[in-house]
């Protein structure tokens, strides 16, 4: 049974009053919002043959939120009603004060919707779910006699949102989301290596849990397993890289992407801080963070201020063109919001965030790219990675890549890590393949506490002089 659509104000508040408490929280302030949300989520771990975990949680609440400058009073609570709303008002004002700003435009209106509104939660029953994962742990060890462990996921959400702005417009929101994870650890004369795979996006379970797409995904995990299973020690120095299409692009959301958020360049703590109109990057390399693709993991009908996601272009042809911006940084900086307020929860206060961040295309092919590396590595895959903002380095675990000599592929390494700062990297690409494609659907960032969706992408790159950490001199 699905569960009627969520209706604040229909069910827990008077819309006529709320918009009153909120017009007095926010009087002589330069911006606000009041931001209600419901989310139900489910999730199911199949690990070591038996059912590990089967999990369902549902919240609501609201946060209130006033502006004025650099300044926010925020205020949030699980209980929606008049007598919270109050309460939340009373401590948004202390923190803006008597005011004296003037309102800032509201968000234009859209009418675009860029993902259905189902529940993907109610695609199967629990015990179709639960077989499924049985299936997929049988199918995993049927393939490989060398496969000793499987752990296979199954995940779905349902948020909806309204957001209720001081002159009195209305957003809402109902964004779905499913994904399906599987590892598989193979084993061979005592050698033991992991091979991951995932996929997902805003839609229902359906697509994820059909036969063709996880056996798809076990076939991928386990070749992983197995490339890995063979691999060598990882050299070390500075050398050549080229990244594989696609989730590599994990390297250019954390590497860059947060470098190009507007709070850190308001406040000057990004390495691109001051850079606008000039040259960041090789000639060629044109970056966007585009919240507009339908059904991606990343992307948003509106964001988390009401404001229409956008395709924002960054970086254009290596010139810095552009910042991702919510309303209280745009209004700071001079500039137009581009749709990039984010926010985890109605707990959380929204900030600049990436949506689906990604290079387009170059000219060469592919092949070529990875050709024009004389001595260095192929990295197809990704662990995790950590970046410092204020100058952009960073350092990234490769869980596939391959040693190249000569433009040849070699044998595969293990215990690769990449080592560089964002700025350097940018500008000493050398080549750019003509097969941009985005992530699976997997991706999630973190910034300040708070954890969102997003997703990245990237055609095939050559990098050179990249600090390579390995396990061999």
């Amino acid at each position: 049974m699905t569960e009627p659509r969520f209706s604040p104000f229909e069910s827990h508040l008077d819309e006529a009053r709320a918009l009153a408490i909120l017009r007095e929280a926010t009087a002589g302030a330069e911006d606000g919002e009041l931001f209600l949300e419901r989310r139900r989520s489910e999730a199911l771990v199949y690990d070591d043959g038996r059912l590990r975990n089967a999990s369902y949680d549902a919240s609501e609440g609201f946060g209130l939120r006033a502006v004025n400058g650099e300044v926010a009073g925020y205020a949030h609570s699980t209980e929606i009603s008049e007598s919270a709303l109050k309460r939340a008002a009373e401590t948004a004002r202390l923190a803006v004060g008597d005011g004296g700003g003037v309102m800032a435009p509201p968000p234009t209106r859209t009418n675009r919707h860029l993902y259905g509104d189902m529940d993907p939660m109610a695609d199967a029953a629990f015990a179709p779910k639960v077989e499924t994962l049985r299936e997929i742990d049988a199918f995993a060890r049927a393939l490989d006699p060398r496969v000793v462990q499987v752990t296979a996921s199954i995940a779905a959400s349902l948020q909806e949102v309204v957001i209720l702005r001081p002159e009195g417009g209305l957003v809402s929101d109902i964004r779905p989301m499913a994904r399906l994870n599987v590892s598989v650890i193979v084993e061979e004369a005592g050698r033991r290596e992991t091979g991951s795979h995932g996929s997902g996006g805003r839609y229902g379970l359906g697509p994820l849990i059909a036969p063709e797409n996880w056996q798809a995904a076990i076939r991928e995990a386990l070749r992983i397993a197995l490339v890995n299973l063979r691999s060598v020690a990882a050299p070390a120095g500075v050398m050549d890289v080229a990244l594989g299409a696609g989730w590599p692009g994990i390297l250019l959301h954390e590497a860059v992407g947060h470098g190009l958020e507007g709070d850190f360049n308001r406040k000057k703590t990004s390495a691109f801080a001051g850079l606008m109109g000039q040259q960041v990057a090789a000639k060629g390399v044109t970056v966007l963070d585009d919240g507009t693709i339908p059904d991606r993991r990343g992307s948003l009908t509106v964001d988390d201020e009401g404001t229409p996601s956008g395709k924002n272009v960054l970086i254009e042809d290596g010139v810095l063109v552009g910042y991702m911006q919510d309303r209280q940084n745009a209004r700071l900086m001079g500039v137009t919001p581009t749709g990039n307020g984010r926010r985890e929860s109605f707990a959380h206060i929204p900030m600049p965030r990436m949506t689906n961040t990604y290079m387009l295309d170059g000219e060469a092919r592919a092949e070529d790219v990875v050709a024009d590396v004389k001595d260095g590595i192929y990295a197809v895959g990704f662990g995790g990675g950590q970046v410092d903002i204020t100058n952009g380095k960073f350092v990234f675990s490769c869980t596939e890549a391959y040693r190249v000599k000569d433009g040849k592929i070699g044998d595969p390494v293990k215990g690769a890590t990449l080592i560089g700062d964002g700025a350097t990297a940018l500008k000493n690409i050398r080549a750019i393949g003509n097969d941009m494609k985005l992530d699976p659907g997997i991706g999630n960032c973190g910034k300040a506490g708070q954890w969102v969706p997003v997703g990245v992408g990237q055609p095939t790159l050559l990098i050179g002089g990249l600090t390579v950490g390995g396990s061999a001199a």
